[in-house]
């Protein structure tokens, strides 16, 4: 028999055999314990071993649906697609940024075709000189676009990607600068789309203990504590500064800088190359503005309309002129919805400028369009699964178990690591930093606060639980394939996924191991956390220095010739 006429009336088979069950009626959700893992253990194992981020994705969002619908795979397979996949889409939020990205896509087209992309690489190139330097302007670059990961990270992406190619820098070392300026950055601005969210945050915990507080002020208290978020910045610039590498990303580096192969040969780049593969007319006159000025129109409607945005969801009586008002805004704001006008208004002056310079006729610059936001695709349907693996670990209880594994007679010292590690694994099994903020926040605050009012422990150990979870929620979401800023890293750098993320890993592991050293000294000392600051970067210094290889071209070249 024909081993696929076989495999198909196996698979009939199994799916007859399981509608019975399905007859025995709806039963309440059991407590699945330990099998709560299975959904995002067996999504990101398979991701690794078979290397097909779609397919393992949506293996681990089918397990879970099987789970949920009394073991059945028939169901299981249904309910994966109608209630998950199509559920996720269903969402007002995740549909927008979908949308998002196909425009930013389409408008990025529109650029490249003009030879606005080019003529930036060339603009920059005369100041840029070597890959030091190209990872030094994407590192300032990604500093600066600091109101939102998503937008961070499609701005940065394309902007710097002619160059750093030109310069010869891994797709995998782009993708990780990417990567550490967007979320860590945006994690600890003081005006950002994530301010508003952990503030909330914040609000709902103290309200529910009785604690009055200036919110923002408590916030602005938890930065010095973020430590992975800041030595994750740091981090990147030392090795940039440094110009040394280790582990897997210095394998890619050696790779680029001596082959000239900024792609490995087996990369499946998540971003396909309609863009990369675009014409630019021979007449055609290369100018920075078509690049910069459908990019600056993205910058300038995102702020402005974050504001904006913002201050039409206030009650009233805030004036939002004032560095207060300003940041209550930016707090309300719904940045899926600003995201999408930034985006609309981008490409429509892209469209404008390519019409009104006559570059590109109206066939020409829809076809642009159309293929932009093709180079999308690929990225949509990876965050749609991974939207949905995040429904599904919500719906078995991961989250709710992880946390339940911790007892609640630990010593207060060790709490701030506990929560950061908790947190760090929530993150990773979820893909969603903001999700497990949400989650770890009312359950480790009142515990600190308990621990200060039964055992007289230092009163900032509630702020050093804060800083803790936010910046664990980060250092998982950075390890984790399935979180969103971390595909959208590899999609704006054009990088292989799984390279992205093998090769991130030590780097964001490193920066954790040192973050959980300061908690420890935070914890058990309570000494000023600046002065932890300065001990976590010297030991990152210490890190880089002995773990490191240098990537300058010669000495790589010398370690050639004597091996």
């Amino acid at each position: 028999m024909n081993k696929k006429r076989f495999l198909i009336l196996v698979l009939m088979f199994v799916l007859l055999l399981s509608l019975p069950v399905f007859a025995e009626g709806e039963e309440e959700i059991p407590n699945f314990g330990w099998l709560s893992v299975l959904p995002p253990l067996l999504a990101i194992v398979l991701a690794f071993v078979t290397k097909q981020v779609l397919l393992s994705l949506f293996l681990g969002i089918f397990i879970g649906a099987t789970m949920l619908n009394g073991w059945n795979p028939f169901f299981g397979f249904l309910r994966s697609l109608d209630e998950f996949i199509v559920g996720s889409l269903a969402d007002s939020w995740n549909a927008a940024i979908i949308i998002f990205l196909l425009t930013i896509g389409g408008m990025v087209g529109i650029i490249n075709k003009m030879g606005g992309t080019t003529a930036i690489a060339e603009a920059l190139s005369k100041k840029v000189k070597n890959p030091k330097t190209a990872q030094l302007f994407t590192w300032i670059l990604g500093c600066l676009v600091f109101f939102d990961d998503y937008a961070n990270t499609l701005i940065v992406g394309p902007t710097m990607r002619p160059l750093t190619d030109k310069m010869n820098v891994s797709k995998e070392k782009l993708s990780y600068v990417i990567d550490s300026t967007s979320a860590p950055v945006v994690g600890v601005a003081l005006i950002s789309t994530w301010v508003g969210y952990e503030i909330g945050v914040i609000r709902s915990i103290y309200q529910s203990l009785g604690i009055e507080a200036n919110y923002y002020q408590v916030f602005l208290k938890t930065i010095p504590y973020n430590y992975y978020c800041l030595f994750s910045v740091i981090f990147v610039l030392m090795l940039v500064l440094m110009q040394r590498d280790y582990g897997p990303m210095y394998d890619a580096e050696k790779r680029a800088r001596l082959t000239g192969k900024v792609l490995a040969d087996d990369a499946k780049p998540i971003s396909s190359d309609e863009i990369t593969k675009m014409e630019i007319g021979k007449d055609v006159k290369l100018k920075v503005s078509n690049a910069v000025i459908p990019i600056l129109t993205l910058v300038i409607v995102a702020f402005v309309g974050l504001w904006y945005n913002g201050y039409t969801a206030l009650e009233g009586g805030v004036d939002p002129f004032s560095a207060e008002g300003m940041r209550a805004c930016f707090g309300e704001a719904d940045s899926s919805i600003v995201l999408l006008w930034a985006s609309f208004a981008s490409s429509v002056v892209a469209i404008i400028m390519a019409l009104a310079q006559k570059i590109l006729n109206m066939d020409e610059v829809f076809d642009a369009w159309v293929d932009g936001a093709k180079s999308m695709s690929m990225a949509c349907m990876i965050l749609v699964l991974a939207w949905s693996l995040g429904s599904v670990t919500q719906s078995v209880g991961t989250a709710n178990f992880l946390v339940g594994v911790v007892s609640d007679n630990i010593p207060f010292g060790i709490l701030p690591i506990i929560v950061f590690i908790i947190s760090g694994i929530i993150s990773f099994a979820t893909g969603t930093a903001w999700g497990t903020m949400a989650i770890v926040i009312p359950l480790a605050v009142p515990l600190a606060q308990g621990f200060i009012l039964n055992s007289g422990a230092d009163p900032s150990l509630v702020i050093v639980t804060l800083g803790t979870v936010m910046s664990g929620a980060i250092f998982g979401d950075h390890c984790s394939p399935i979180s969103d800023t971390t595909i959208m890293s590899s999609m704006a750098s054009g990088a292989d996924h799984l390279h992205h993320v093998k090769t991130q890993m030590p780097y964001a592991v490193s920066v954790g191991i040192v973050s959980g050293i300061c908690y420890l000294i935070a914890g058990f000392t309570g000494i000023n956390p600046l002065l932890i600051l300065l001990i976590g970067f010297i030991i990152l210094v210490g890190i880089i220095r002995f773990l490191g290889k240098s990537v300058k071209e010669e000495d790589l070249r010398k370690e050639a010739v004597n091996s």
